[in-house]
């Protein structure tokens, strides 16, 4: 009989052991898609930031030939910091999950730190980039473009550090909900100075100063859109800070739309113009030519 207890006891105990390890891998890829944010959440950003990775691969050769040929400094960099800070989006978006993964927290924060510091340069270089010109190329203009970037970027990043490890602020986990006001108050900060710069170049659009800007109709577009995304999120934040539930699901729209879609409009604002231009400065100057050999005199007799 006690030979008997000991054989159903270690059956038991082996079938303990032994039944939550087979199906562990489904588990595990269902909280990874599934939970956290949702389905339709994930799936929006990885499909997004993976389709303009392969955008980026499918035109790379035709733009390092461009590149190779133009020898501009500034897109050359801008281009390698493009595919550099597109690539982390993509383990970003791609790595939800562990968010709402006990253990993953310190990982998370550090990959969300790295990764919106590098999309803020991002956008820091490109207006300053904008400002001095649409072709610059030479090395003392990008040396000093990079050195104002990096020190507004690093000093961005060294606050939101001292804030998420050294207070224990949890700025990058939004799946609790809103129950930290003071993480909220420091992001209407972030988002009422983005939204005041961008704001201020709108202005200066419509202003005598307007000649200080380049004119190129992509450019304001970029503001425009720039500044109304940070506008939105500003007032998400803002309601959300207040208990709003709704300010909760509006911030969350906004980070969306921002890590799926910036990247592709930085892409279409700068670099596109820079490789089409290419062409239709080829284009005018075989019409030259063309015309100086009076290719087109019998048109207007």
């Amino acid at each position: 009989m006690r030979a008997v207890q000991e054989s159903l006891s270690l059956s038991s105990f082996s079938n303990s052991t032994t039944s939550p390890t087979s199906p562990s891998s489904g588990p595990k890829f269902y909280d990874w898609l599934f939970e956290c944010h949702g389905f339709w959440h994930n799936v929006a950003l990885m499909l997004a930031s993976l389709l303009f990775i392969l955008y980026l691969s499918f035109q790379a050769r035709k733009s390092f030939s461009k590149l190779s040929h133009g020898r501009s400094y500034v897109i050359i960099a801008y281009y390698a910091c493009l595919w550099l800070v597109s690539l982390l989006n993509l383990i970003w978006c791609s790595f939800q999950a562990w968010e709402c993964t006990p253990g993953k927290e310190l990982a998370w924060n550090v990959l969300s730190l790295f990764t919106t510091s590098g999309m803020l340069f991002l956008e820091v270089s490109l207006v300053a980039f904008l400002f001095q010109g649409n072709h610059v190329s030479g090395l003392e203009a990008l040396t000093r473009t990079f050195v104002v970037s990096g020190l507004i970027v690093g000093l961005d990043l060294l606050l939101k550090a001292i804030y998420l490890f050294g207070f224990g602020i949890p700025l990058f986990i939004d799946s609790n909900d809103h129950t930290h006001p003071t993480k909220w108050n420091l992001w209407v900060v972030h988002r009422l100075v983005l939204t005041a710069v961008y704001g201020l170049i709108l202005f200066m659009y419509h202003s005598k100063w307007r000649e200080r800007l380049p004119a190129r109709p992509a450019f304001y577009n970029y503001i425009v859109i720039m500044c109304a995304m940070n506008a939105l999120a500003l007032f998400a934040c803002a309601l959300t800070g207040n208990g709003a539930g709704f300010g909760f699901w509006l911030y969350g729209a906004t980070i969306v739309c921002y890590h799926a879609f910036y990247l592709p409009l930085l892409y279409v604002t700068f670099l596109a113009d820079f490789f089409q231009e290419e062409d239709l400065h080829l284009e005018n100057v075989y019409y030259s030519e063309m015309k100086d050999a009076g290719f087109f005199d019998a048109d207007w007799e």
